[in-house]
């Protein structure tokens, strides 16, 4: 039995919440918080293995009850939101940021258990992230290890893209990944996200706003540009055409994924061989590992986060089982690498 607290300053909504999580035999709702204060006491309490969460929550709002959830009595957290809501796409991306896992979009007042509809989308999302191993996040000064400086890998070509794939826990990694790169960098950066539909503009917007270097959703057939961060749009594959443009696809999935990491670092691993280099992140599953083999058959450099710095281990961890990862960083050390890499690709022919 998966044992949920719902955290919801809506009553109406913690009453559509519940009603939908109850259709499902395996989820017993144990709690239910109209604030902040009261959620955090609640999840101490209760101990729930997730908590579904609503971005609205008086006294403290769900970005800081996430952050002091992580802090205290760390406990995996989905976030509901109204996609078509800027101003809670944003405070859901700022939700991510502190610790939460997923963004799932609200389900209906109406008909919250129509089959296919956002809350059987919710349902799954809640019941696989239950099963994250949460890692505790520590409050500013406070961390008690601090990231190993490692040898960049021996890199004989210009270096000339980066392909970077990311889940559960991607967009934290990739903000702080991105902001620690000059706005000097050149290499245009691809990036798969997976994230709950209707949230991809959210978070590229999220991401421009705390990085040096521009931040925008990909579009099929513009030209690559230096300085630049591409970002998988909402059921497509990433990828790119020739060593200049990006190509978008409606492929079929791949792993159940679209976007897919193995379609970006396969395509680009085609396009650019030894010129690129390919960083698997946090996530769930595998997804990337099949498109990182075609990468190493093309001599293309690979980075890997490690177990410690992820909030969940399956994507970089199945890669490096698979002997592909070159090197294998704590997150705080990825930026540093790529900025090495880069450099010392300019004096190569």
């Amino acid at each position: 039995m998966i044992n949920v607290l719902i955290a919801d300053g809506s009553e109406t909504e913690r009453e559509v919440l519940a009603r939908l999580l109850r259709i499902d035999p395996e989820i017993d709702v144990v709690g239910e918080a109209a604030y902040g204060v009261e959620a955090l006491e609640m999840v101490k309490r209760l101990r729930p293995h997730i908590i579904v969460m609503g971005v609205y929550l008086p006294t403290s709002g769900g970005f800081r009850t996430t952050k002091e959830v992580m802090i205290e009595a760390p406990t995996p957290i989905v976030i509901v939101s109204d996609e078509h809501d800027a101003r809670q796409v944003e405070m859901s991306i700022l939700a991510l940021r502190a610790g939460a896992l997923a963004i799932a979009s609200m389900p209906s007042f109406l008909m919250p258990e129509v089959s296919g509809s956002a809350g059987e989308r919710l349902i799954a999302t809640v019941k696989a992230m239950s099963q994250v191993k949460i890692v505790r996040r520590w409050r500013e000064g406070s961390r008690p290890w601090a990231a190993a400086p490692r040898s960049a890998p021996s890199i004989e070509t210009r270096t000339r893209i980066v392909a970077v794939a990311a889940s559960t826990g991607g967009p934290a990694a990739l903000q702080q990944i991105l902001s620690e790169l000059p706005a000097d960098f050149c290499l245009p950066i691809l990036v798969v996200q997976h994230i709950g539909s209707g949230f991809v503009d959210g978070l590229v917007e999220w991401l421009n706003s705390v990085c040096s270097l521009h931040v925008k959703r990909a579009t099929d057939g513009e030209f690559l540009s230096p300085h630049t961060v591409y970002v998988a749009p909402d059921d497509s594959h990433l990828g790119v055409s020739s060593r200049s443009r990006i190509v978008l696809s409606q492929a079929e999935q791949i792993d159940g994924f679209r976007p897919s990491a193995t379609f970006l670092f396969e395509s680009v691993a085609r396009a650019f061989g030894e010129a690129a280099i390919h960083v698997i992140l946090t996530g769930m599953g595998h997804d990337g590992v099949s498109g990182l083999q075609v990468a190493r058959k093309f001599r293309g450099t690979i980075l890997a986060q490690d177990q410690e710095s992820s909030v969940v281990f399956g994507m970089p961890g199945a890669a490096i089982d698979a002997g592909l990862a070159d090197c294998v960083l704590p997150l705080p050390s990825i930026a540093d690498q790529l900025i090495n890499l880069a450099h010392r690709s300019r004096n190569s022919p």
